[in-house]
């Protein structure tokens, strides 16, 4: 690239056109192609070579966009520091202390970074100001609770960068680049409920639910509302830890690993059993302990990472299926239930909620496996069995009331 201050020499013949509708740059006098960037005029080639002036403009238009000098010295760029960040996250991962769920995220995190600063941009010269223009980005595109989610992740970058001596000195984000206040997550919450409506399910809906899904969707949404389960949770569940003759279920949470017993109701176990006598056999041998299976004998949320080879770069692309929530849409859909924000997870916020009117919220998170950051967890061993099932006997009285029989399930028995 030649920066020109005055206009010197001169192209022989007409000046050509652009080799594309999309070429970048425009055929200029001096006879060479050009662009002008932040006031001022650049040049990149010959006419004869358009191809040869597109590759220099790309390799440096993010120094010039930003006003740097290209190739000039001053630390690691955007691409450095995500590839190292990547390389420390792709150890954690296979190591199995990392999620290929969570790795996908801090993967996306890196290639935003990329796409919005540009790789060639130095770490050193972001301020301020570059991190309020990606705060308006980032919640043009997502709601709150996300918003939060990526501003966490993208911090969590370039802490990592500092902590690791690749740059010299912690980045200043500047007032704007924080995660929503409680505050600011309490309007959103009131304002969505304004325009859609209570995110939470009533009694009688989930008895609809239950009324109309087939026996495993059914034994699946009771465990969601009996315990606190969520999609992944279910996906994961394992028929070893089950005790149906006895009702309990005995299962860590899958990402924070506490651990959790479910007494489980009369209900709970009877569509458990039926669904369990008609399950598929699971696609994967890996899967045999697993208790829920979709049709095709997979599990009914998955997250892959698929690794691509392309030109000698190895890239993974995560694989996200879904199934449950899926199936979930469809049912509230044809029980006439389907509105924004409800999903299978609200289940488990409905689950939170209406146990809270046992008043005892020690036994409350322990069902919902909640990490308990508090001083009294620390001396704390164990919990009765007692309040656990008060808990969910006051959530099973919420849902039945005072009629003992449902129609959709077998006569009840005492556990």
């Amino acid at each position: 690239m030649t920066q020109f201050n005055q206009r010197s020499g001169g192209g022989k013949g007409p000046k050509p056109p652009k080799p594309r509708p999309d070429f970048p740059l425009y055929a200029h006098a001096v006879g060479k192609w050009a662009k002008t960037i932040r006031g001022q005029t650049y040049y990149f080639g010959t006419w004869a070579d358009p191809e040869r002036a597109l590759r220099e403009y790309l390799d440096q238009k993010d120094d010039l966009y930003a006003g740097r000098t290209p190739g000039g010295k001053g630390g690691p760029t955007i691409r450095d520091l995500a590839n190292a960040f990547i390389r420390s996250k792709r150890i954690d991962l296979v190591a199995g202390r990392l999620s290929p769920r969570t790795f996908s995220g801090y993967d996306a995190a890196c290639r935003r970074l990329i796409d919005h600063f540009g790789a060639n941009r130095l770490v050193a010269s972001l301020g301020p100001a570059d991190f309020e223009e990606l705060y308006a980005r980032l919640s043009r595109q997502h709601g709150i609770a996300t918003l939060g989610r990526e501003i966490t992740v993208t911090r969590g970058v370039f802490k990592y960068g500092w902590e690791s001596d690749l740059i010299e000195k912690p980045v200043k984000f500047g007032p704007k680049f924080r995660g929503p206040t409680k505050q600011d997550r309490r309007k959103a919450n009131a304002k969505a409920e304004r325009q859609n409506g209570k995110r939470l399910f009533s009694a009688e809906e989930i008895r609809r639910l239950l009324q109309a899904a087939d026996p495993q969707l059914r034994a699946m949404i009771l465990l969601a509302i009996n315990g606190g389960l969520g999609n992944t949770d279910l996906a994961d569940l394992t028929l070893s830890a089950l005790d149906l003759k006895q009702g309990w279920l005995s299962y860590p949470r899958p990402k924070p690993g506490v651990d959790r017993r479910v007494p489980l109701w009369p209900e709970t176990v009877a569509a458990l059993q039926e669904a369990i006598a008609g399950r598929r056999r699971p696609h994967d041998p890996a899967d045999a302990n697993v208790v829920f299976v979709t049709k095709y004998g997979q599990r009914w949320v998955r997250f892959e990472l698929n690794e691509r080879r392309d030109r000698g770069k190895r890239t993974l692309r995560p694989q996200h299926c879904n199934a449950l929530g899926n199936a979930f849409a469809k049912l509230l859909e044809e029980t006439g239930l389907r509105r924004p924000g409800l999903t299978f997870y609200r289940l488990r916020h409905t689950f939170e909620t209406v146990a809270g009117g046992s008043k005892d919220q020690v036994a409350v998170d322990a069902i919902m496996g909640h990490v308990d950051p508090s001083m009294a967890a620390t001396y704390r061993h164990g919990l009765e069995d007692a309040r656990l099932l008060a808990v969910v006997e006051h959530v099973r009285g919420w849902l039945f009331g005072k009629s003992p029989e449902v129609p959709f399930l077998v006569k009840r028995t005492t556990v």
